[in-house]
C-alpha cells in the first residue's frame, strides 16, 4: 500500500509518498480502506517541530470502508462505510482506527462529506461543551474558517449562543463565516476585536493565545484544543477570574465514550436537516500531499482539505 510519511523537519516538501506493508488492526480497531483523509494544522504543525520523533507520520480523520476487524470488534462488519480517527499513519490506503471513533456513513453521506464533518464536529461540539456558552453569552473562535471552526460558528447558532465572533487571519473571510451564521468578524491585526466575550474557543494558540484571553470578560472561560501552544502569565487570570481548559480528542474519544457517541448522533442529525453545512476547500490526491499542506501553511482554507487516495 502507498502511504506518506516525513523524514526529515520543515516545510510540505520534506513529505514522502512510500510505499508499506499494510498494517494489521490491534484488538479493538478497525482496518479501513481510505477513501477521504482529512488534512488538520496540527497535522502540518508536526512536520515542522523537531520534537516529533522521525520518521514522522500522521493521525486524523478518515473515511472508507472498513477492511477487516481486530479482536473483539462487534457492530461492524467487512465492507461497511465508516469514518473514523486514525492516531498513526492515516495518510495512507490503509490506516488503523479505534472502534470507540467509528461512525457508520448514512446513505447519502459521501466520504468527503464524512471528513469534512465527523472528527471537526467532534471537535467542535466537545469545545462547545467545556466552555458551555448559555444562549445569554457570547463566544469567540479563533480559526474560525479552518475545518473545526467554521463548523463551530454554525454548531453555536444551532446552540442559540447569542453573538458569535469569528476571528480570522484574513479578513476575506468574513463573507463566509458571515454566511455560516457569525455576527461579527475580526482579523487576528485589529486593534479591538469588539465587545469582551464570555467565552473562547481557541484552535490557534501560539501568539495570539494571550490576545484570546485578553478578548475574555472577567470570569470568562476559554477552551484550548490547538497545537500551536503559547504561554500565558497567571496573574492574567488571576486578575479577571479567568480559566483555561485544555481539550484533545484523543483523550476525549477514549474517556468520555457515551458523550462522544452522544455527539456523533447529534452530528449527523444535524447534516441531515441541513442544518450542519460542512465546507470541503479542496480534494488533493494522496500523491500530492506537500500541495494539501500548502494550502493549509498559507491558512487561505474556507473550510477542509481533504485528501484523496
Amino acid at each position: 500500500m502507498r502511504r506518506v510519511r516525513f523524514h526529515a523537519h520543515g516545510g510540505p516538501d520534506v513529505l514522502r509518498l512510500e510505499e508499506a506493508d499494510p498494517p494489521a488492526p490491534a484488538p479493538g480497531e478497525l482496518l479501513i480502506r481510505t477513501e477521504a483523509i482529512g488534512v488538520t494544522l496540527p497535522g502540518v504543525r508536526r512536520v515542522r517541530d523537531t520534537g516529533t520523533p522521525l520518521p514522522g507520520s500522521f493521525g486524523g480523520d478518515v473515511a472508507g470502508r472498513v477492511a477487516a476487524l481486530g479482536d473483539g470488534v462487534t457492530g461492524f462488519a467487512v465492507g461497511d462505510r465508516v469514518s473514523a480517527i486514525s492516531f498513526a499513519d492515516s495518510y495512507a490506503d490503509l490506516t488503523t482506527a479505534p472502534v470507540v471513533t467509528a461512525s457508520p456513513l448514512p446513505d447519502d453521506a459521501t466520504a468527503v462529506e464524512a471528513v469534512a464533518l465527523v472528527r471537526g464536529g467532534h471537535v467542535a461540539l466537545a469545545a462547545l461543551a467545556a466552555a458551555a456558552p448559555s444562549p445569554t453569552e457570547s463566544l469567540l473562535i479563533t480559526g474560525a474558517a479552518s475545518g473545526v471552526g467554521h463548523l463551530a460558528v454554525q454548531l453555536a447558532r444551532v446552540q442559540g449562543v447569542r453573538r458569535v465572533v469569528a476571528a480570522v487571519g484574513d479578513p476575506a473571510k468574513a463573507a463566509f463565516l458571515r454566511g455560516l451564521g457569525a455576527d461579527e468578524v475580526v482579523a487576528y491585526g485589529d486593534e479591538s476585536w469588539g465587545e469582551p466575550v464570555d467565552a473562547v474557543l481557541d484552535g490557534v494558540g501560539g501568539d495570539l493565545l494571550p490576545r484570546a484571553l485578553a478578548a475574555l470578560a472577567p470570569a470568562g472561560r476559554l477552551v484550548f484544543f490547538n497545537s500551536g501552544g503559547g504561554t500565558v502569565p497567571a496573574h492574567a487570570l488571576l486578575s479577571g477570574s479567568k480559566t483555561i481548559t485544555g481539550l484533545t480528542m484523543a483523550h476525549f474519544s477514549r474517556n468520555r465514550p457515551e458523550l462522544y457517541a452522544q455527539h456523533r448522533g447529534e452530528l449527523w442529525r444535524l447534516f441531515g436537516e441541513g442544518r450542519l453545512r460542512p465546507a470541503v476547500h479542496a480534494e488533493i490526491p494522496l500523491d500530492q500531499a506537500p500541495k494539501a499542506h500548502a494550502i493549509i501553511e498559507s491558512r487561505t482554507n474556507r473550510g477542509k482539505v481533504v485528501l484523496i487516495p
